[in-house]
């Protein structure tokens, strides 16, 4: 595969202003060797492998996002501390640098991806009408796994993919779709209103707020009889051992039974704690395990805390109590509009002892996309990662979270 680096500022403005100056042969060497696990090892492994990389970047250098076009406008990355910090995505390398694709799913990784639901059901995108529902027949549609976006706009802070698909549920109905995502920065006032919290002057961070907007482009509504689709985010992260999922809920009677915990079998007890109104998650990569949240119970925001690195993440979704969220079950459903709205998964070997990661996954999805022809369904989330001073960051998750961190290290 030829490789190239597209600079769209450059292409959209014109080449007057756009001559950069030559790399010199200590930078190169730096590059080069860049470790492992850094954001400027993954920027220079991403350039080798794909062909349309775009860098959103702060005045300072400091916080980066990083992009694909070859894979849907993912976030693959970013930092809180320029090229030597810690690259917060989760990458498939093997993957990403093979020669052929997958033929089901290419799990590349990336820290927010565009995907939609509903999975599984009599209205799921990933099974044919009249297959089980088996991992034999589970295929990820091509739009949101193989095929490149284009690029309409690009800037230091800003970028927008679009892409127009038609796609077919299990029951048969045809969807004409037109999909814009935007990914943009966030500067530190931005992300602090979206927060509603003070950033401490002492912590380093990077932000970004996705929108994301679904147009019907077809000749009929989509209404419910027929099935509907969803907006669905997810973000895969590098786990260590200790990092731990934290995403409150409201206190509710019986709110426990609005959490679904055996996706994949029964979560021991020591990886999942669930008091009145927070639940954590052991997310190590060495357990295949997932929880759900319905509406009913979400607040919208999620977390989590790594605690070898000191990273708080923190993700922000769109909720809605009255909305009806489409359900992924890989089952026929008796109730195909009760379905999650945050959820979180932990990579772990399978019962062959092969695993796709480690890597663990922070999730969230719009309501059910009930359009007119013509009209068009929008679903934003914000992702940000703070770094610093360990009492800082227990301040800052008191605030956002309502939990103790050290009560979650004991």
């Amino acid at each position: 595969m030829k490789n190239y680096l597209f600079f769209y500022p450059c292409l959209l403005l014109g080449a007057a202003g756009c001559n950069l100056p030559a790399k010199s042969p200590a930078a190169a060497t730096a590059k080069d060797s860049a470790s492992k696990g850094t954001y400027a090892y993954d920027v220079d492994f991403l350039k080798k492998h794909t062909t349309k990389v775009i860098e959103l970047t702060s005045e300072d250098s400091s916080a980066k996002v990083l992009l694909s076009a070859d894979y849907q406008g993912r976030v693959m990355t970013s930092t809180a501390l320029g090229d030597t910090g810690i690259s917060f995505g989760w990458l498939n390398y093997a993957l990403i640098a093979a020669p052929e694709k997958k033929k089901q799913f290419n799990p590349v990784g990336g820290e927010e991806r565009f995907w939609m639901g509903p999975e599984g059901g009599q209205y799921s995108l990933y099974f044919k009408g009249g297959d089980s529902f088996n991992i034999a027949h589970w295929q990820v549609p091509s739009f949101i796994d193989t095929e490149m976006y284009d690029v309409t706009q690009a800037s230091k802070s800003m970028a927008v993919f679009s892409k127009k698909a038609i796609i077919k549920n299990y029951s048969g109905t045809s969807f004409d779709i037109a999909i814009e995502r935007t990914v943009s920065l966030l500067s530190k006032d931005q992300l602090a209103k979206k927060l509603k919290v003070s950033i401490p002057a002492d912590i380093d961070f990077v932000g970004f707020e996705t929108s994301n907007k679904v147009t019907n482009t077809g000749s009929t509504n989509w209404t419910k009889d027929n099935g509907l689709l969803s907006i669905w985010l997810l973000g895969m992260f590098t786990p260590s051992l200790e990092t731990t999922v934290i995403i409150p809920f409201h206190p509710i009677a019986n709110a426990r039974s609005f959490i679904t915990d055996n996706y994949f079998g029964d979560i021991p007890k020591e990886r999942l704690h669930v008091t009145d109104s927070v639940l954590y998650f052991t997310c190590d990569g060495k357990l295949r395990s997932k929880i759900g949240l319905s509406p009913l119970i979400a607040k919208p925001i999620a977390a989590s805390f790594d605690f070898k690195n000191n990273v708080l993440t923190v993700i922000i979704p769109q909720v809605n109590k009255e909305a009806a969220y489409v359900n992924s079950k890989w089952e026929m459903q008796a109730q195909p509009y009760k379905g999650d709205v945050i959820n979180s998964y932990n990579d772990g070997p399978l019962a062959d002892g092969t695993q796709m990661g480690p890597f663990y996954e922070v999730e969230s999805s719009s309501p059910a996309l009930e359009l007119k022809t013509g009209a068009t369904g929008e679903y934003k989330q914000t992702t940000c990662h703070f770094q610093g001073s360990y009492i800082t960051l227990q301040q800052l998750a008191k605030q956002l979270l309502g939990v103790d961190l050290n009560t979650i290290k004991k």
